[in-house]
């Protein structure tokens, strides 16, 4: 009998409005990810926006617009779980960080459907795709276009390919070199290079560069007797 007086018609209808918005806004949302065969698709992306269209919803319905605050804010927290999931660590590569926050989007536009702000849902719905796709040729840009090496932040190595005999007149040069240039030296180490070379690479504590200034550096070993080789390059930060 508890249910039937739970029961209100209005109400019931205005449930079912809010699902149905969130519905749409989080296959469209999702639609867009399976098209591009990401890892949390149309489905996914669905049953997230509905998911907590519902708990808020419900929330309304039974406490208020403070019970619904709370709800919210665990919505928040949850798919923040659900999310991480989502990320995935493969060497010094993380993937999957775009899926999580696409996740955590679709759960704020249901959160938007569950308390009756229904075009505050589909307004949050058109900047969810945006961001997924009118950004996508901006960033396919710079990566393809990266920006100068003074103005990014890496971890810096230069490498000097020598006889071993004088490796250790070139890894001191090296240091005095680079220290004149204001590239101040983290860590030195040698490699057997077989038969008869080795090398000698130097990890700088910058972690930004002017590439005209390292290659000066770089001229004046190469100079040094027994210098077979000598460059630099940059790897990500630690």
């Amino acid at each position: 009998m508890q249910s039937l007086q739970n029961f209100h018609l209005l109400s019931t209808l205005n449930t079912i409005l809010c699902l149905v918005v969130a519905f749409v806004c989080g296959s469209v949302i999702g639609l867009e990810r399976q098209i591009r065969q990401r890892t949390a698709g149309l489905r996914t992306n669905t049953l997230v926006a509905v998911g907590a269209a519902v708990f808020v919803d419900l929330a309304m319905r039974i406490s208020g617009a403070d019970g619904s605050t709370r709800v919210i804010s665990y919505v928040v927290s949850g798919v923040g779980f659900l999310g991480a999931g989502a990320i995935m660590k493969e060497g010094a590569n993380i993937t999957g960080l775009n899926t999580a926050a696409t996740l955590w989007g679709s759960a704020a536009v249901g959160a938007c459907a569950g308390a009756g702000m229904l075009p505050e849902a589909g307004i949050a719905t058109l900047f969810v795709l945006a961001s997924n796709t009118l950004l996508r040729p901006v960033v396919n840009y710079i990566d393809r276009h990266p920006v100068a090496e003074h103005a990014s932040e890496a971890t810096y190595y230069v490498y000097a390919i020598c006889q071993r005999e004088v490796q250790a007149d070139v890894r001191e040069r090296l240091q005095d070199l680079l220290e004149a240039a204001n590239y101040p030296v983290r860590t030195v180490s040698k490699h057997d290079i077989p038969p008869n070379n080795c090398e000698v690479e130097a990890e700088l504590f910058a972690t930004a560069v002017h590439a005209e200034e390292l290659d000066q550096v770089l001229t004046q070993i190469e100079a040094m007797p027994g210098v077979v080789q000598a460059f630099w390059n940059a790897g990500p930060q630690n």
